[in-house]
C-alpha cells in the first residue's frame, strides 16, 4: 500500500460512476467514529439514497463498538478499517465522510478526492490556513463535492435571516459578532505513557510531529492542544465564524486582526486560551467582526450562549444556535421578525453529488476555507501578541515572517500535505 494517494480517478471516470449509480445507494464511509462520527452515521442512515457501509478509526476498540452498536441499531454490521488510506482504495466507496481530530481533515479530505470521493469534512476543514487553501484547489482539481459540516447553512431559518440582513430589515449591516460559551471544565494533568495495542498512534498522530502517547489528548482533549486543535473558536466557534461571514456577506479574509486572552480559571494541559478575544477588520468594506469565547459560568447576549449577533443602522438580529433567529428594531428594541427551523445538511451534501453542481451546496469548499482561516488567524495573532496586518488576495501577512511562517506546519512523512495536489 502506498503511502501517498498515487491512485486517481479521472473526472470524467469518476461523474460517469456517479451518475451510472443515480438510482443506486451511495455507499458512503465515515472516518473516525468516536464522537461527531456517530452524528455522521445517523445523519447518514437517514437518508434514502446514502448508506454508511464502512467505519474507519485508529482505534480499533472503538471501530468494533461503533460497528457492534451499528448492527445492533440498523441490522447489519459495517465493515471496520483502521487505516483511511485502505478507505481511499476501496473502489466501492462513493464518499468519505471526515469526523477526525482537526490536524487530519485537510489531509484526509486531499486524499479522498484524489481518490475520486466526493468528501463531507467537519468543522474546521483545515488545521492552518495554507492546508485549506490546498483543499479548495484539490476539490477543483477533481471535480468532487466536498461540503464543510456547519449544519447552520441547511437551517431554513437562517437562511431566511441572511435574506433579512441582504434587504435591510435591520438598515445598514456594519458588524458581526460571534459567541462560543461553552462548559469546558478543567483537562487536568497526564502523564506519556505507552500506547495501548488498540490504537494505531502513528496514524492518530498523521501529520503531527511524533510524540508520546499521553491521555491528555486522547479522545477529546486534543482540542485543547495546538498541534492537534485550535481551541473553541476552531471547535465550536467554527459555526459562528462562518456565520458571520455568511450574514456579512463578506467573501475574502479580513485585512487586519487582533487578539487577546489567556488562561485564567484552571492550571491543568490546555495550551489553548480558555478565554479568548478576537477583532477582524474589513476596511474597504466598512465591515468587522468580533468574536468571544468564554469557558466557564457567565451570562447569555440577548437569550444567545452559543450563536452570534448582527448590528446594523436601524436594529440587530441575533443567531441562537443552529436553528432560531430573533430581530429587534430601533432604540425601543421591538420585537420584529423571528423564526426556528432546521435543515438536513447531509441531505444538501447528497443533493450536490447527484447533481454534481457545487451550486447545489450549502457548504461549498470555498466557505469551509474562510470560515477556518479567520479562526485561524486570530489564533495566530494571539499567540504571536501583536496586532497583524493581512493581504487577503495573497493569503499571506504584510511584513511579518514569524506569522506566515504560522500559516502552515511542518508535516511528517509519509502523511504530508502536497504542495501541488
Amino acid at each position: 500500500m502506498s503511502s501517498r494517494r498515487t491512485f486517481v480517478l479521472s473526472t470524467a471516470a469518476a461523474i460517469t460512476s456517479v451518475q451510472a449509480n443515480a438510482n443506486d445507494r451511495l455507499r458512503i464511509a465515515v472516518l473516525g467514529v468516536n464522537g461527531r462520527g456517530k452524528d455522521h452515521i445517523e445523519g447518514i442512515q437517514a437518508q434514502k439514497d446514502a448508506e454508511v457501509v464502512l467505519l474507519c478509526d485508529p482505534d480499533m476498540q472503538v471501530a468494533e463498538k461503533t460497528a457492534a452498536d451499528f448492527a445492533a441499531k440498523y441490522g447489519r454490521r459495517p465493515k471496520i478499517e483502521q487505516d483511511l488510506r485502505r478507505v481511499f482504495d476501496n473502489k466501492e466507496i462513493d464518499a468519505v465522510t471526515i469526523a477526525t481530530p482537526n490536524h487530519w481533515h485537510a489531509l484526509a479530505a486531499i486524499w479522498a478526492v484524489q481518490a475520486g470521493k466526493d468528501v463531507y469534512v467537519e468543522k474546521p476543514m483545515s488545521h492552518n490556513v495554507w492546508e485549506g487553501r490546498k483543499l479548495v484547489e484539490a476539490a477543483h482539481k477533481y471535480n468532487r463535492i466536498v461540503q464543510h459540516g456547519v449544519q447552520l447553512r441547511s437551517s431554513e431559518a437562517l437562511q431566511e435571516a441572511v435574506e433579512h440582513l441582504r434587504k435591510g430589515t435591520i438598515g445598514r449591516v456594519y458588524m458581526s459578532r460571534g459567541l462560543v460559551y461553552r462548559w469546558r471544565p478543567s483537562i487536568g494533568k497526564k502523564t506519556p505513557e505507552q500506547a495501548p495495542p488498540y490504537l494505531n498512534w502513528d496514524l492518530w498522530q498523521g501529520p503531527v510531529q511524533a510524540r508520546q502517547f499521553s491521555r491528555r489528548y486522547v479522545h477529546y482533549n486534543w482540542h485543547w492542544h495546538w498541534d492537534y486543535g485550535n481551541g473553541d473558536v476552531g471547535n465550536q466557534g467554527i459555526h459562528e465564524t462562518d456565520m458571520c461571514m455568511w450574514g456579512l456577506g463578506v467573501t475574502t479574509l479580513p485585512k487586519k486582526i487582533t487578539a487577546m486572552g489567556g488562561k485564567f480559571l484552571f492550571d491543568d494541559d490546555k495550551e489553548t486560551p480558555e478565554v479568548l478575544s478576537s477583532s477582524y477588520l474589513y476596511p474597504d468594506e466598512g465591515k468587522m467582526i468580533e468574536f468571544e469565547v468564554r469557558p466557564w459560568t457567565t451570562n447569555a447576549e440577548d437569550g444567545a450562549t452559543v450563536g452570534n449577533i448582527f448590528y446594523g443602522s436601524e436594529g440587530y438580529l441575533v443567531i441562537k444556535n443552529y436553528d432560531t433567529y430573533e430581530i429587534y428594531l430601533g432604540q425601543k428594541r421591538e420585537k420584529g421578525p423571528s423564526r426556528k427551523a432546521g435543515g438536513d445538511h447531509f441531505a444538501n451534501w447528497i443533493k450536490a453529488i447527484r447533481s454534481r453542481k457545487t451550486s447545489d451546496q450549502n457548504g461549498p469548499v470555498e466557505t469551509g476555507h474562510l470560515a477556518s482561516a479567520l479562526a485561524h488567524l486570530g489564533n495566530i495573532s494571539y499567540r504571536l501578541g501583536r496586532v497583524l496586518e493581512f493581504d487577503s488576495q495573497a493569503e499571506r501577512f504584510v511584513g511579518d515572517e514569524q506569522a506566515n511562517a504560522m500559516l502552515t506546519r511542518q508535516y511528517r512523512a509519509p502523511y504530508v500535505v502536497p504542495e501541488k495536489v
